[in-house]
């Protein structure tokens, strides 16, 4: 039902900023919370923000203050505005849809998938 494709990765210098995009297909996009996890190499696939269907965020600890969600409707996209990157930020970054109607920070309840983009950050 839903289509995600993400952008936007690349190599940044620690402390330097990056935006993810996440363009989405479907009916409903706005109907669905989004969110954005990351994996790094050896490394289970961890949690990063959410945003609902409604504007409400939240983030993990590990990033909150320096990265911001977002989402435009109108142009079936979320954002992931990261600032003051830090090494351990490097990942492949992964864009996902969920039928929940808050924010979620589970895996599990995601149900669509990008494919990811990769992030690394150079000190």
């Amino acid at each position: 039902q839903v289509q995600l494709v993400e952008s936007g990765g690349g190599l940044v210098q620690a402390g330097g900023s990056l935006r993810l995009s996440c363009a989405a297909s479907g009916r409903t996009f706005g109907s669905y919370t989004m969110g954005w996890f990351r994996q790094a190499p050896g490394k289970e696939r961890e949690f990063v923000a959410s945003i609902s269907r409604y504007g409400g965020r939240g983030y993990s600890d590990s990033v909150k203050g320096r990265f911001t969600i977002s989402r435009d409707n109108a142009k079936n996209t979320v954002y992931l505005q990261m600032n003051n990157l830090k090494p351990e930020d490097a990942a492949v970054y992964y864009c996902a849809a969920s039928g929940t109607l808050g924010i979620s920070t589970k895996l599990n309840e995601y149900d669509y998938w990008g494919q990811g983009t990769q992030v690394t950050v150079s000190s």
